[in-house]
């Protein structure tokens, strides 16, 4: 069996860029939210919703508050995507969040989401970030990734969020100190 996905391009978007494919972004969005991810949406999210959220972070992108990078697949198409947040406030000019670390579910399990956590660490050293910090749902699959690319656990809070469907979940927070 091959993987399909073994032609994955990572890209930066500039705003315009970003702006130009949220409706790329979006379906990733609602795909990812549809199958449970708790990333701050609840069901149903509308079409308009998700599209709402991706121009947002293309205004970001513009201004240079955030780092969006995308995984395409060999016919071009997005199948993943992370944020690096490097507006910060001024006592934290070394640190970023990760924020919105999304695969659509065909492209999970094939490498996707750890060739874009290692794109955020590169990217992040070159906008002069030392320390990233996230949050993910307690006990979720992407508490392996995570770790196995060396996040360090700090620790949980039970109850901090909702699921999309509306389940209360607990949130593990994790750093990472980037060399």
């Amino acid at each position: 069996m091959t993987n399909r996905y073994a032609m994955l391009t990572i890209k930066k978007l500039n705003g315009e860029e970003a702006a130009s494919r949220a409706p790329a972004l979006a379906d990733v969005l609602i795909d990812c939210v549809e199958g449970g991810a708790s990333v701050s949406f609840m069901l149903p999210i509308s079409r308009d919703t998700a599209l709402d959220f991706w121009h947002g972070v293309a205004r970001g992108v513009a201004r240079g508050e955030r780092i969006l990078l995308v995984a395409e697949d060999a016919e071009e198409h997005i199948v993943g995507t992370v944020q690096i947040v490097t507006a910060q406030p001024e006592n934290q000019p070394h640190r970023a969040d990760i924020a919105k670390m999304l695969v659509s579910r065909r492209a999970r399990r094939q490498g996707v989401a750890q060739r874009l956590m290692a794109a955020a660490d590169a990217a992040a050293r070159e906008a002069g970030k030392t320390v990233l910090v996230l949050d993910t749902v307690t006990g979720g699959d992407a508490e392996r990734l995570y770790q196995r690319a060396g996040w360090q656990r700090v620790g949980s809070v039970p109850m901090y969020a909702l699921m999309p469907d509306g389940a209360l979940c607990g949130t593990t927070f994790y750093y990472k100190h980037l060399a």
